[in-house]
């Protein structure tokens, strides 16, 4: 019975701060709509960019940012991969070509997109070397 409740807990306990990140970007928008909610596009290079790999353990790991993402806003990651063994599939890999070259033209990695509900640019930043407290309230500045 400890065995089962101790793999409930944790099952749970995991469910409650994993982040809710979304694997279509037109269904992100339409929800953002609904839920009057912006979104956060995040333009990352997973296994090769290391300012990439910084924020996504410094920032999006971060209890303060997980708190702050799961009330506020909806996130969506478009990656880039380099190496053979994360190869996206080829329809991902064309969704994130084509946001790449509506919001990311330049080809700046990591970019952090905030865009309002109806997917209008509300600003854009990079990796910063602060605190996540200090970089979610550089995100709050953009929906201010």
């Amino acid at each position: 019975m400890r065995i089962i409740l101790f793999l409930f807990s944790v099952f749970f306990g995991v469910q409650l701060f994993a982040q809710d990140w979304q694997s279509n970007f037109a269904q992100t928008l339409q929800r953002a709509k609904v839920e009057s909610k912006p979104v956060i596009l995040i333009f990352a290079g997973s296994d090769w960019c290391a300012p990439c790999i910084k924020l996504e353990k410094s920032i999006w790991q971060s209890d303060e940012f997980v708190a702050y993402s799961q009330e506020n806003l909806l996130l969506y990651k478009a990656d880039f991969p380099r190496k053979k063994a994360n190869k996206l599939s080829a329809q991902k890999q064309k969704e994130n070509d084509a946001l790449a070259e509506k919001y990311n033209s330049k080809g700046y990695f990591p970019l952090v997109v905030a865009l309002d509900s109806e997917g209008h640019v509300l600003g854009k930043m990079g990796y910063e070397n602060v605190s996540a407290n200090e970089y979610v309230g550089l995100l709050k500045k953009y929906f201010e």
